[in-house]
């Protein structure tokens, strides 16, 4: 398990929406070492990778999704259902990995990238119109949301720097049976698996631990 490629990107004018504020998306593979650190928190902080563009805080960043990862091997699926290339970086990803299974990781999984830095896994990734315009592809948010393979967002626990090449190792997985996977079904098609998130814990992204419980106070 490895990283294959680091991924930063600039703002950009978003022309396929009325976005006001531009994107970050359009991620590019960086050939030397980047910092990771801490954001802070939604609506403060933005990425957790040094120069790394954010530009709506009130929807992304934050340190509770300081650094989104995708599966290369995801990537290749969705090259050959779409017949086009899809290059690291393309999913606005900030970690392209290689022979780990971003989806079937658990919430509250941690991931020691290199030598300095761990991760924390904390939710998936759902689908939006920017990444829709970007991709350029109709039905791409129902598409995306079908395969159910977002991807996994990640909190820092152990600032310092990651570059593309280095190892990834899985120094923690709990006891429960969350997997990023069931989060974003949870959350999008089927709703009603919602309360078996709550056996994450602590681990889990707080802004779903909060539409999780008001789920369980109106369903049961």
């Amino acid at each position: 398990m490895k990283v294959l490629s680091v991924n930063v990107g600039r703002a950009r004018p978003v022309p396929y929406t009325d976005h006001p504020q531009g994107t970050g998306i359009d991620k590019q593979p960086m050939d030397g070492p980047v910092r990771v650190a801490p954001p802070g928190p939604r609506g403060i902080g933005g990425s957790g990778l040094a120069g790394d563009a954010v530009c709506s805080k009130e929807h992304h960043g934050g340190d509770e999704q300081a650094v989104y990862a995708v599966a290369r091997e995801d990537l290749d699926e969705w090259e050959r259902e779409l017949g086009r290339p899809l290059r690291s970086g393309m999913f606005g990803e900030n970690v392209t990995t290689q022979g780990l299974d971003v989806s079937g990781a658990l919430i509250g999984e941690r991931w020691r990238i290199g030598s300095e830095v761990v991760l924390e896994v904390t939710s998936g990734r759902i689908p939006c119109v920017t990444f829709q315009g970007h991709l350029g592809e109709k039905r791409w948010v129902k598409r995306f949301t079908e395969r159910g393979a977002p991807g996994a967002y990640l909190r820092v626990i152990e600032p310092g720097e990651i570059r593309a090449g280095d190892p990834v190792d899985i120094v923690h997985r709990p006891e429960h049976e969350v997997t990023v996977a069931l989060y974003f079904r949870a959350l999008t098609t089927e709703r009603a698996l919602m309360p078996r998130l709550l056996t994450a814990g602590a681990a889990l992204h707080s802004e779903a631990a909060r539409a999780v419980h008001a789920y369980v106070e109106k369903y049961g």
